[in-house]
């Protein structure tokens, strides 16, 4: 109905795209190299923070299981990404210059000395050699932990893809809370039992970081929240979250029993990687379906209007 009571004569026009086509080019990233990528800096940048941390409380066992955790998926997050862009000299190239607007950019540029250095602390872990040398360098990794964790959120925000666009603001919190519960789950599975409560600590902060996010992110967004809720992927990531609140309750319950703590720690491990896995093909089926792109855009300008 109009302002002066007039009824319209035809149906409100409905969303479409042309033959039905995809109106967004969907991600060329490929899976599982990026999703792996995700998951695995998210591990890397908690586990060089937590060892750092170790290092300057007086817990060897702690600092050596972070040291090796960072620097194994820091080189595994490395190859994950130098496999998906097919020639290794790609990743070399976007070294070439350094854009502050670009979070690729930045984000190589955090990845190549953050690679460089837990691999150094690494070697000194195992050989014993240069001490101070290593504990500076690890306090640097450490440093540069937390922006491991969260600048792949930020890469993938920077996109048009709108699932993962909309959540620009939920999602540095959800992929810092799956790193801590990441990080908490390879401690949890090497270390003596005895000395896992900074670990526990650690998990139940993350837990609680990332199904706070993960419920504002799939309720607060209209539409564009359906491929985070729904599908293949809504199931993918509840099983994630399912995984991440047993690891949260058998890391209470394993304070004296090595398997429990074990358990737990696996169960971490797991639903962090659903979750990153969840995420990025939610972004891939919001920009394969046209609506996603048509339904926020006119919402946006009746807003306006």
């Amino acid at each position: 109905m109009s302002k002066r009571g007039e009824r319209a004569m035809v149906p409100d026009a409905e969303f479409r795209s042309y033959y039905g086509r995809p109106i967004l080019k969907e991600p060329a990233w490929k899976t599982p190299d990026v999703p792996a990528y995700l998951f695995l800096g998210g591990l890397a940048g908690a586990s060089a923070s937590s060892a750092a941390l170790a290092d300057v409380t007086g817990r060897p066992a702690l600092r050596r299981i972070g040291r090796l955790v960072a620097a194994g998926a820091a080189s595994a997050s490395v190859g994950a990404l130098v496999h998906d862009l097919g020639v290794p000299t790609r990743f070399l190239n976007m070294l070439r210059v350094v854009k502050p607007t670009s979070p690729l950019s930045v984000g190589s540029w955090v990845l190549a000395p953050f690679s460089g250095l837990t691999a150094g602390v690494a070697a000194a872990e195992l050989t014993g050699r240069l001490p101070r040398l290593a504990r500076l360098a690890g306090l640097a990794a450490g440093a540069l932990g937390p922006v491991m964790c969260t600048y792949t959120s930020v890469l993938l925000a920077d996109t048009a893809t709108p699932a993962w666009h909309e959540a620009y603001r939920e999602l540095p919190f959800l992929f810092a809370g799956g790193a801590l519960t990441s990080g908490a789950g390879a401690t949890l599975l090497a270390a003596p039992v005895d000395q896992c409560a900074p670990a526990r600590r650690m998990g139940w902060v993350g837990t609680g970081l990332e199904l706070a996010a993960s419920a504002v992110m799939e309720r607060s967004h209209g539409i564009t929240s359906e491929p985070y809720r729904t599908g293949r992927v809504g199931r993918l990531l509840r099983v994630g979250q399912g995984l991440t609140v047993a690891g949260g309750v058998l890391s209470a319950l394993g304070r004296r029993r090595r398997w429990v703590s074990a358990v737990a720690g696996a169960a971490y491990l797991a639903g962090g990687a659903c979750m990153r896995f969840g995420v990025f093909d939610a972004g891939r089926v919001s920009a394969r379906d046209p609506k996603y792109v048509v339904v926020p855009q006119r919402e946006r300008l009746n807003g306006s209007r």
